[in-house]
């Protein structure tokens, strides 16, 4: 049997995933596992975004599609663009991908090539490291630290790019952490990006889960045409398994996009497309109230934390809670997580996971019911009480 790429033997598994399987073991054998490990919304569809796929399928609408996408849906998004987040684009900026996860992929395709260096949000998302490696690049870490108030060290960042670094993964509203960047934190990246010729990949996909601040999208900021913008219908409105985002460019990369695009899936399924149309033209109110949902777990999760002593990041977007369990994880979080889930039925995100930052800390997705989260946070062993 001929070897695989050697690249492809560097790429990190998921930790996510780790704890996640072996929870899904435990709830084939009949036990009542409490699932705060995946960022699975647990709201249902909008109907109204159901009934379009259904009428896409029984109108026999499940042909090929242009590459970008069928032209409603896109030019809703150059709308939705420019009314939401403030950024001016044009048709052929806007490309249908199968979820942000081929955004985030065909962007840093792009503009990396093997032994080429990308900055890296740590803690952040585990594609951003597993995508860099597949390409034969280096993912380089920048720390989000409690010290930093879970912001970039900008002189940290600055000091550790070289003259093989072409671009830099900003994620706001992060996963995991739930912090939102401010425009003065989005400006300087944007700034050390012109000073050092960079690309930006700027991950939104929680774009619409803000806790008392705004979104603000990095791509309004560029004056430079250097930003390529990853956004996802599957969290805002409960589709993560219909598998629709789309990837935003700077100008004149229709030819280019096009091609790519072609080589790398041709066009996203069209009844998925219709049903894309729907949730962004349509009525948001089940937006509003999943947000709404997500917001009152938050106070019902803080509540629990607040009670038993833990530290935490107050999140101000997304849908996670970013927890420290140090005082009881021994320096492996990632093995306390797999125990916790054998000891107490409760399965949650390893911090590192998402990166060396993240360990001691542990990831809970508050798209759950309130009693699963009084449970779950319930069950982890308070700071005063934990033995390392």
């Amino acid at each position: 049997m001929p070897s695989l790429a050697p690249r492809i033997d560097t790429v990190p598994a998921s930790g996510i995933r780790r704890v996640f399987e072996q929870a899904a073991l435990l709830r084939a054998t009949g036990t009542d596992v409490t699932m705060l490990v995946i960022g699975e919304p647990d709201v249902p569809v909008a109907p109204h975004i159901g009934e379009a796929a259904r009428r896409a399928w029984s109108e026999d609408r499940t042909d090929y599609t242009p590459n970008g996408g069928i032209t409603p849906l896109r030019q809703a998004i150059v709308d939705k663009l420019r009314r939401e987040n403030r950024v001016e684009v044009d048709l052929e900026q806007v490309w249908m991908t199968i979820g942000a996860t081929q955004a985030l992929f065909q962007a840093m395709t792009l503009v990396l090539s093997p032994g080429d260096e990308v900055l890296v949000p740590d803690p952040g998302y585990t594609t951003f490291t597993m995508n860099a490696h597949i390409l034969g690049a280096t993912p380089v870490p920048y720390q989000l630290t409690p010290q930093h108030g879970f912001e970039p060290d900008l002189a940290a960042l600055e000091a550790s790019i070289t003259e093989r670094t072409r671009a830099i993964i900003v994620n706001s509203p992060s996963n995991p952490l739930g912090s939102v960047f401010g425009e003065e934190t989005l400006r300087d990246l944007l700034a050390l990006a012109k000073r050092h010729d960079l690309w930006v990949v700027s991950d939104e996909v929680y774009e619409y889960f803000t806790h008392g601040t705004r979104h603000i999208s990095i791509a309004a900021l560029d004056e430079d045409d250097r930003v390529f913008s990853a956004f996802s219908l599957s969290k805002t409105y409960a589709m993560t398994g219909v598998r629709v985002g789309y990837l935003v460019t700077p100008k004149g990369l229709g030819p280019t996009m096009r091609t790519t695009q072609e080589a790398m899936i041709s066009c996203v399924a069209e009844p998925d497309q219709y049903a894309a149309l729907a949730a962004i033209v349509g009525d948001h109110s089940a937006v509003r109230d999943a947000r709404e949902h997500y917001r009152a777990n938050l106070e019902v999760a803080k509540a629990v934390l607040d009670a038993a002593g833990f530290r935490y990041l107050d999140p101000r977007g997304a849908f996670y809670l970013w927890v420290d369990v140090s005082h009881a994880s021994g320096g492996d979080v990632a093995e306390w997580a797999l125990a916790l889930l054998q000891r107490e039925h409760v399965a949650v995100a390893p911090g590192s996971a998402f990166g060396r930052t993240g360990e001691g800390w542990i990831r809970v997705s508050l798209a759950a019911t309130a009693e699963d989260l009084r449970r779950g946070l319930g069950a982890l062993p308070a700071p005063a009480t934990a033995t390392v």
